[in-house]
């Protein structure tokens, strides 16, 4: 993993990473700090009850993000970012001002009226460390600097509630509390002054300040882009599933563990290390790309360990008094608490992280803020939503490790409305499901194949799972071109046809089928996608490059696109090759996890791409292994 935490030494990367991470930290301080102020001093500060008080400041928090994200998403894309992060930072510096004046004051209005403004300063910078990534990552590096960003927010999340807790209960004078506040946005300041420009990409956009109209309408836009806007509510989705874990944390310890607060901050603790340990891990299971196959297998253990959460809750553990924690470790029933938490952390990373470098890469660059400023509205959306539907059901008597179990549940059927909507999230968690479990792929040259835009690609025909290989290799969507029979094939066939996948047959066998598969083509490339095919006509018989058949050129004819060569190597002689005549009729001839490579070489012009001059570039590409 040194490449993602390599980004923490790059000017590009890590002034940003300190802005959001000090920037996270004080607002859990300021917010935790002055909630545990008021519920063990309320009575200095006002009659309002304290059960009311501390969802008052949760309100007063994210209220901004449903009134303000969609205008802070048009200054992203107007101003130039950098310049609009330090902003953001000299508005915390003014904030932490306004909340000293409060405790100086003994004033509750000015200390909420803070917490609004701290909640608005974050709208504000929230579209900014999204939006801002792809303009300074590389494609290669998007998924190590989400997984950065999300796993540092969770830790600086964590770090901050329990400061703010500390502070509160240890400092005479309440004041202090802003102080250490003022310090760290000073500090988050002189971080974002090392932030390099991001010009705005579309400075000519006219700001509609009118918050309601302007969210319906990014929202609308968000919409118009079917897999971003699933993306979008599938991230909205885990912040529900998340807070409504997080919320329940000290009603879990008390009433069903038995616990006191240190067990809470321990809950607390494995759920955000385990987020930030799938975060990170997301770059070395995606190889360095976005790999939105991560999001089902992601979602499958957020169910599983979700489910398991519920059965593995203890009973009859609560007392008269709490329990101490070591008492309480030295049970293994808490040991399996504790691991599903840690584990529904690291599903979660799995399932997020692919789920905003998806956004980002999906999304037209002169909207990219606005629609992330979108998601940060249906974010919010969702949690409150959440909140208050577990707060009925916990009302009318559900118990808390079952509404645990019900969510799992739901997440379960959420997972498999998407997925029916957006079959490619499925189809390449099958794809890297199938390469991880047989092979062990190394790629190279894959940038060669762009990013935006039709283009063809062109590769040798070794095996059965050529096409899966290539799929969940590529960094975008691919139709393949292939013989009408592997249709008939159990699983592949699934795949393929659920891919987009375009038939074809030889004229002889079915004239009608071929014409319509070259439409198909056609009308694809036109479409500006990536389309794939086989021109030596069929799987090789004896692990060598038969001659490119002509088909290529006729493509090529009616659309000049570049083309890609593709060279597979390393698959003769596997259970899917026909090494022994048949193919998948030897099962683990070679074992698990064969090395197998892919290389893409440089694209060829529409005009130069012979057939004989493609075969002979995929045959240097792939070398002496076959």
């Amino acid at each position: 993993m040194s490449g993602q935490f390599g980004l923490l030494k790059q000017k590009r990367f890590a002034p940003l990473f300190g802005t959001q991470f000090l920037g996270a930290f004080n607002d859990n301080l300021y917010k935790n700090a002055l909630v545990v102020l008021l519920t063990f001093q309320a009575a200095q500060w006002t009659t309002i009850p304290v059960e009311l008080l501390g969802n008052l400041a949760a309100g007063l928090f994210i209220l901004p993000f449903f009134l303000f994200s969609a205008t802070a998403g048009q200054l992203a894309d107007k101003y130039d970012k950098a310049w609009l992060a330090r902003l953001s930072k000299v508005l915390e510096i003014v904030i932490m001002g306004v909340a000293a004046a409060g405790f100086w004051l003994h004033s509750l209005s000015w200390l909420l009226a803070a917490l609004f403004l701290l909640g608005l300063q974050s709208t504000l910078f929230g579209p900014v460390k999204y939006s801002i990534l792809p303009q300074h990552l590389h494609e290669d590096e998007l998924v190590g600097g989400n997984a950065l960003i999300e796993a540092g927010t969770f830790v600086s999340i964590l770090i901050g509630t329990l400061a703010g807790g500390l502070l509160a209960g240890a400092v005479a004078q309440p004041v202090w509390i802003a102080v250490g506040g003022l310090a760290v946005a000073v500090l988050g300041y002189l971080y974002s002054r090392g932030i390099p420009d991001a010009p705005p990409p579309a400075p000519e956009l006219k700001v509609n300040w009118n918050p309601l109209t302007e969210t319906w309408r990014s929202i609308r836009f968000a919409s118009g882009n079917r897999t971003v806007f699933l993306s979008i509510l599938g991230i909205s989705w885990f912040w529900l599933y998340g807070a409504l874990f997080l919320a329940q944390f000290p009603a879990y310890t008390k009433n069903v563990l038995g616990g006191g607060e240190a067990m809470v901050t321990l809950l607390l603790a494995i759920f955000t290390v385990g987020i930030g340990l799938g975060s990170l891990l997301c770059e070395r299971m995606s190889g360095k790309h976005v790999e939105i196959g991560l999001v089902p297998f992601g979602s499958i253990g957020l169910t599983l360990f979700g489910l398991d959460l519920y059965f593995a809750s203890p009973v009859g553990l609560v007392g008269t008094t709490a329990h101490e924690l070591t008492a309480l470790l030295s049970l293994p029933a808490i040991w399996r608490v504790l691991f599903d938490l840690l584990m529904i952390g690291v599903f979660g990373g799995f399932f997020i992280v692919p789920l905003y470098a998806l956004v980002q890469t999906r999304s037209e660059a002169s909207h990219r803020a606005r629609i992330i400023a979108s998601n940060n509205i249906l974010n919010a959306l969702f949690m409150v939503v959440g909140a208050l539907a577990a707060a009925a059901a916990l009302g009318a008597g559900l118990s808390i490790p079952a509404l645990f179990g019900i969510a799992a549940l739901l997440n379960a059927a959420v997972a498999v409305y998407i997925y029916g909507l957006v079959p490619e999230f499925l189809l390449r968690f099958i794809a890297w499901l199938l390469v991880k479990a047989a092979y062990r792929l190394r790629c190279e040259g894959l940038e060669h194949i762009p990013e935006q835009g039709a283009a063809v690609l062109v590769a040798n025909h070794v095996s059965f799972v050529d096409a899966v290989v290539i799929m969940g290799a590529s960094p975008r969507p691919i139709r393949f071109v292939m013989d009408h029979r592997i249709f008939k094939t159990p699983l592949l066939g699934f795949v393929f046809r659920h891919s987009g996948a375009i038939p074809i047959a030889s004229a002889k066998e079915d004239p009608a089928l071929m014409e319509q598969a070259f439409a198909a083509v056609s009308q694809a490339l036109k479409d500006g996608e990536l389309v794939a095919l086989f021109p030596e006509g069929g799987i090789t018989r004896d692990g060598e490059l038969q001659p490119f058949r002509p088909g290529i050129s006729r493509i090529l004819a009616a659309d000049p696109v570049p083309v890609v060569p593709l060279a597979l190597s390393g698959l003769w002689g596997s259970y899917f090759s026909r090494i022994d005549g048949a193919a998948m009729s030897t099962p683990f001839r070679r074992g698990c996890f064969s090395p197998i490579a892919l290389r893409a070489g440089a694209a060829i012009p529409a005009g130069q791409a012979t057939p004989e001059r493609l075969q002979a570039t995929v045959l240097a590409l792939r070398g002496e292994r076959r």
